[in-house]
């Protein structure tokens, strides 16, 4: 399994989930429809798994180098909080979110093709590698899901104080979201004094990623001082633009240049 295969696989993906979105809403007509529809959207999800273990293996490597291969893992697991949420707390809505989010970063990998490139630098040949980039991505996934429900919220719920499980969902997702933070930046720390000798150096990644942190921090403090839930959810959806900035926006910054976490040039 290659980067050639990867096309097919993302449509055949995305038309899962749009099949099963339709067929979900259908069923309300017609109810013998709905597990299908459910059982249809969640093999979107596992054919990405696959794909990505196939990858693994095909590059004798964890694909979580490049920016293309952990968008490729964001995609995957995203949708993965959706089922899981409705599950535990019977919220069907978020799923469709997270599958629009991961549907447009798939998109964002079919428009800018990814290298084919098995090469690991010594730096990412540590223990740390792994635990510190997935630990990391679950985090980023969890805190886009609370921001989507933050979003959902602010359109739909804020007129009506009446429903307070929408609101508790977004709360939730955080708190995980940041406990997986701040355990992506211990195991940070510990692979930079592995890999370079040093646990903290200031680098724009690692600057950001503290940015990060405090942004979520500082929700954690507005909600137990009971901020009202309005301004909560409005914190909320536009605290995950920070996030973006560190994973994306921050190899923009001239300073991210000689970065020593720029480790391949896209």
């Amino acid at each position: 399994m290659t980067l050639a295969d990867f096309p097919l696989i993302a449509t055949l993906a995305m038309v899962c989930w749009a099949a099963g979105s339709i067929l979900r809403f259908a069923s309300r007509r017609f109810p013998a429809l709905r597990i299908p529809s459910y059982l249809v959207m969640v093999a979107g999800t596992v054919l990405l798994g696959w794909f990505i273990a196939a990858y693994w293996v095909a590059l004798e490597r964890p694909p979580l180098r490049t920016l293309g291969e952990t968008r490729l893992w964001y995609a995957a697991l995203i949708p993965v909080v959706g089922f899981l949420v409705e599950y535990r707390w019977k919220v069907g809505w978020l799923k469709y979110y997270c599958m629009s989010l991961a549907a447009f970063f798939l998109v964002i990998n079919l428009s800018t093709p990814d290298v084919f490139d098995k090469a690991l630098m010594p730096a990412l040949q540590s223990v740390w590698f792994i635990p510190h980039v997935v630990v990391y991505l679950i985090g980023y996934v969890l805190l886009a899901a609370s921001s989507a429900a933050a979003w959902h919220n602010i359109f739909t719920g804020l007129r009506s104080q009446t429903d307070h499980q929408d609101f508790s969902l977004s709360h939730y997702l955080a708190l995980l979201g940041f406990v997986l933070l701040t355990f992506g930046l211990v195991f940070g720390a510990l692979w930079a004094k592995e890999a370079w000798g040093h646990y903290w150096t200031w680098d724009p990644k690692e600057t950001w990623a503290f940015i990060s942190w405090l942004a979520y921090l500082g929700y954690l403090h507005l909600s137990a001082n009971k901020t009202g839930s309005g301004r909560l959810q409005w914190y909320l959806a536009l605290s995950f633009l920070v996030l973006l900035v560190c994973w994306f926006g921050v190899n923009y910054l001239p300073s991210a240049q000689n970065s020593v976490h720029s480790y391949q040039p896209n």
